[in-house]
């Protein structure tokens, strides 16, 4: 048995971690398809996706050691009651403004990202006082890559806002 199977708080915060980078990769891809005609959110939301897709697999894969059964495939986003409601607003000609939803799914994506990166932190330092070699590499591994998604948020957030918040 490793020191971490003997650790119940070890295991929730396993859990949390994909819970979270789950939610992630929901948002990214929410975002993605809210925004198509923004071409580099389109795109670079699905392949930041991706990441955090990955990510859940390695958490689900590390968690068997604490005998958890966390999903190894992301979950799907299954929202279509509110594509329907979007392209029925459409339909009726209420047309809305996306560049404040922007802003909005922007920030969330950000603080998503920041939980996700906090969450990260956790299981290193953990994974260090154990020591646990694979919990620790499997953090190290997949935190750059939450940073990036946090930053890449931040950027498109910078170089959007002012445009946004001054024009009509």
């Amino acid at each position: 048995m490793n020191n971490r199977a003997m650790n119940n708080k070890v295991g929730l915060a396993i859990r949390e971690l994909h819970r979270a980078e789950n939610a992630l990769a929901r948002r990214l891809l929410q975002i993605s398809d809210r925004h198509k005609t923004d071409h580099e959110v389109f795109h670079l939301g699905r392949d930041l996706a991706r990441w955090s897709q990955q990510h859940v697999r390695e958490l689900a894969r590390v968690g068997r050691d604490d005998d958890l059964d966390l999903d190894t495939e992301p979950a799907e986003d299954h929202n279509i009651l509110a594509a329907l409601r979007e392209k029925g607003s459409e339909l009726i000609g209420r047309h809305h403004d996306p560049a404040l939803p922007l802003l909005r799914d922007l920030r969330e994506i950000h603080r998503a990202a920041a939980g996700v990166s906090l969450g990260r932190e956790i299981l290193a330092q953990t994974a260090q006082a154990l020591p646990d070699s694979e919990l620790l590499d499997t953090a190290e591994r997949c935190h750059p890559q939450t940073l990036r998604q946090m930053r890449w948020a931040n950027a498109k957030l910078e170089e959007s806002a002012a445009q946004i918040m001054v024009t009509g």
